[in-house]
């Protein structure tokens, strides 16, 4: 209650604030700046960005930093002064009962003068106009459409404002003209390459006749040849060697507003102590390349081993080793090819992927001999060596605390081949929230190995030919396992890796996982009733119904301080369970089938999994950079199980259960395929303001051995990066209400939106509405509720709104988002929209960095 009447009184504070409290009676508050091109708003964030004043920034349309920083107090230090010296001994009793020295501090303390310094740091000055700032914002905006080919621009500008209230609205306005466009193209180059080169590209031009003139044309056609150049040999080409003449056609009528091109290339500047040389520029070609793998040693190069290897020279120490082979399969200059900077960046980017070196150094000296040049790579080793640990501290309403080690130690280049293997080990200890087992305590540890290679190992296939080299191509071979003890059913987890990844460029990715092999060990199953009390409940709710039947009274027990009888686990369930099943009792239908279903679902949670799956995932995005808000990214991923063991059953007799699944190892292995789409789009609304989406559809579908999904493999909904008005598996299937502990199933929909804002300094809050739910198809389950049977099943789709809080580490973010069910389809037809839509029902998630 007092955390309630806080807030409110903090709300009442900052929206009783007068956002012209510090505007002065001459002055205006800039309010809004508006940019009309021939009378036409032009809403262009690119322009907006030339505009010196802006408004000051809102949060929701709240002019938040705005009013914190009204809320300082001028001159702090004077009005405690004032306050100190209204008594007349009011600073001699202060001084007696503190000293001088803290009378002194207590003015400049943080409540005193640090409040109001603290506000007006993370507040907002008000945007004061300025018209001095608002003509130079119109000459950049006229200059902004001269770079468009409008030379002939006119601008003004308008405040829109009134005394009463003190705010104003600027309107730029430009009447443009008629734009100037290309007549002819003409070229002078002094180099014979280059001139070359140029005719060779020149179909490709950014520049044509007949275009509109636009300045950002003629930037990119200089990238664009700098990087052919630089690419067909010409190593030392400068982009500044490209300038463009650019005339107005005299010989045409005053208001045909040609122009004439002339593209000039220079010969290369060469800067020396006392004057500048000029020289043509020449294509050259790779001479000798000299790698040394132990740059760093303390050896000299007398003491260095050399050898020669294709076409490379190799200098190695006898600290480092590494085979000739790897060093040459991440090198892409070869001897007598030339140069091209194509070759120098992927080089760069395989000998970093290797991870066995610092960092690459590639120095290349122009030869004396003709135009050649020699590379030299200069290579520093890691150590061989390399352990890491990691401390956690955890609690949730299941763990009252957790105490977590994590270790993993890498060991370097083991084989001489850029091979790394590491071995990870982790565990986790603490006490249990309540006294679902008998003891308190909780335990989970585990390990993992893995060897990293770089390279696509196959057997005999030679893979480079497919997935070249400058793919930054790797195959990961991995060995794990886990145990729990008094977590659910205490699994026991057994799982290995045979997968390959390779990165054709910075926006797309390919990962294969040819073998993955997971074996799951329920070893407590005897105990599912403990675990999952929601099912217990259930069951125990049937049974009180036949309680008093003699043929049942063994499987009930009284509890201590209790009257009620309660089915003993695991003797009193099993016994009830069997006793309905086999009609050994007489029950209702609704009894018989409810039984039968949650029978159903233990022995599908229970028993043991063998999973022998391949998958297959493509990951492309346009992003350029971590600070890029306009983006896509796509992710598919399909994955399959059960084929190659179900292959082999036609000639390897394996045993048969009751239900007639074949057994490996005596567990039935899992048959099965799943597809996965992911769509996440971001648009930049300007000022960090950014709107994201993300839509994700996954299907899994058993067949042949299994007749349902491993849990393991199956969707749940609900959760910090999923639908946050519904805890992680609390939501669905389709309009079943949450009467499991762990809902699941093998169809998901989900689809979320978010509008991202700052709101002070690194603090960024949230609104969003996440729409989804999980159903049941093509599987086991038969009810109407949690299958999903057509279209008009997607009346089930969950909506869940509301907002979120994030404080940005820069490493890392953490998120706080407050969920509300707007719509619940397990409520009933007339109560699903708002029912549940207050604070008593709403979810508070905690996550790290964004949802998506």
């Amino acid at each position: 209650m007092a955390k309630l009447s806080l807030l409110s009184l903090l709300a009442i504070v900052l929206l009783s604030c007068n956002s012209l409290k510090k505007v002065e009676d001459d002055e205006y508050l800039v309010v809004k700046n508006s940019i009309y091109a021939d009378s036409v708003k032009i809403n262009n964030e690119e322009l907006q960005s030339l505009i010196y004043q802006k408004p000051n920034s809102t949060v929701l349309g709240y002019p938040l930093r705005l009013n914190l920083y009204n809320l300082a107090k001028e001159n702090p230090d004077s009005l405690f002064n004032a306050w100190l010296y209204r008594k007349e001994n009011r600073k001699k009793r202060l001084t007696k009962l503190l000293s001088a020295k803290q009378v002194e501090r207590l003015g400049e303390s943080f409540l005193v003068t640090g409040l109001s310094n603290w506000l007006e740091d993370i507040g907002e000055v008000p945007a004061i106009l300025d018209t001095t700032r608002t003509r130079l914002s119109l000459a950049r905006v006229s200059a902004y459409y001269q770079g468009k080919g409008y030379f002939s621009n006119n601008t003004t500008f308008e405040i829109d404002s009134t005394k009463q209230n003190k705010k104003a609205k600027i309107n730029y306005h430009i009447e443009l003209g008629n734009p100037y466009m290309i007549d002819s193209l003409g070229n002078d180059i002094s180099s014979t390459a280059i001139d070359s080169l140029y005719f060779l590209n020149s179909a490709n031009s950014l520049i044509k006749e007949g275009q509109q003139f636009d300045l950002s044309n003629f930037n990119r056609e200089r990238e664009r040849l700098t990087g052919i150049f630089r690419n067909s040999g010409i190593r030392n080409f400068q982009e500044s060697s490209i300038t463009f003449d650019i005339l107005r056609d005299t010989t045409k009528v005053a208001d045909d507003q040609k122009m004439n091109i002339t593209l000039n290339i220079g010969d290369l500047k060469t800067r020396g102590e006392n004057e500048v040389t000029t020289s043509a520029y020449k294509v050259e070609k790779i001479n000798k390349v000299n790698i040394y793998t132990d740059y760093l040693s303390t050896n000299t190069n007398d003491s260095l081993y050399t050898i020669d290897y294709r076409d490379y020279t190799i200098h190695y120490s006898k600290n480092f080793d590494i085979k000739p082979k790897t060093l040459a399969n991440a090198l892409f200059f070869k001897k007598d090819s030339i140069y091209r900077d194509v070759d120098k960046i992927r080089t760069s980017r395989q000998l970093n992927a290797l991870n066995i070196f610092k960092y690459p150094n590639i120095i290349f000296e122009a030869d004396s001999i003709g135009n050649k040049v020699n590379t030299n790579i200069y290579l520093a080793p890691k150590s061989k060596y390399s352990l890491g640990t990691n401390f956690e501290v955890s609690r949730s309403n299941l763990r009252r605390l957790g105490v977590g080690l994590s270790t993993t130690l890498l060991i370097r280049n083991i084989f001489k081949g850029a091979e790394n293997l590491s071995f990870s080990a982790d565990g986790t200890y603490g006490l249990l929230s309540n006294n679902t087992f008998q003891a308190n305590y909780f335990s989970e540890f585990g390990g993992d190995i893995t060897l990293d290679f770089p390279r696509i190992w196959f057997p005999f296939i030679n893979t480079s030919r497919i997935i070249p080299n400058y793919t930054l191509p790797k195959t990961r071979i991995a060995i794990g396992t886990s145990f729990q003890n008094n977590i659910g059913l205490d699994k026991q987890t057994f799982n290995t890796v045979l997968g390959y990844n390779w990165v054709p460029s910075d926006f797309v990715k390919h990962n294969i996982e040819l073998i993955n092999i997971q074996f799951v060990r329920n070893v407590n199953s005897n105990r599912f009733f403990n675990v999952y009390n929601n099912t217990y409940e259930r069951l125990d709710a049937i049974a009180d119904n036949y309680e008093t039947n003699p043929l049942l009274s063994t499987f009930f027990e009284v509890e201590t301080d209790a009257t009620d009888p309660k089915l003993s686990i695991p003797f009193g369930t099993t016994g009830f369970i069997n006793a309905i099943e086999e009609r050994t009792v007489s029950s209702t239908t609704l009894d018989y089938n409810t039984v039968t279903l949650i029978e159903e679902r233990r022995k599908r949670l229970t028993e043991n999994n063998l999973i022998f799956a391949t998958n297959y995932t493509f990951n492309k995005t346009n992003r350029t950079g971590i600070i890029d808000n306009s983006f896509y990214q796509f992710r598919w991923k399909l994955e399959s199980a059960g084929n190659l063991l179900s292959a082999f059953s036609s000639f390897v007799p394996f045993n048969k259960n009751d239900e007639e699944q074949l057994l490996v190892f005596g567990v039935p292995f899992s048959q099965y395929i799943k597809n996965e789409f992911e769509y996440v789009k971001y648009w930049d609304l300007s000022r960090s303001n950014v709107l994201a989406a993300r839509a994700f559809f996954g299907i899994a579908i058993p067949y042949g051995n299994s007749d349902n999904i491993p849990f393991v493999r199956s969707y749940f909904a609900g959760g910090s990066n999923d639908n946050r008005a519904w805890f992680p598996y609390s939501l669905g299937p389709g309009s079943v209400s949450a009467v499991n502990d762990f809902n699941e199933a093998n169809l998901k929909l989900a689809l979320n939106l978010e509008y991202r804002f700052p709101i002070v300094g690194d603090i960024n809050g949230a609104i969003f509405a996440d729409a989804g739910n999980i159903w049941n198809v093509l599987d086991n389950v038969e009810d109407p509720q949690a299958t999903f049977d057509s279209v008009a099943s997607l009346k089930d789709i969950a909506l869940g709104s509301g907002i979120g809080l994030r404080y940005d580490f820069t490493y890392f973010l953490f998120r706080l988002d407050l969920g509300f069910k707007t719509y619940n389809p397990a409520e009933i037809q007339s109560e699903r929209w708002f029912k549940d839509y207050n604070f008593a029902n709403s979810v508070l998630q905690i996550g790290i960095n964004y949802p998506f």
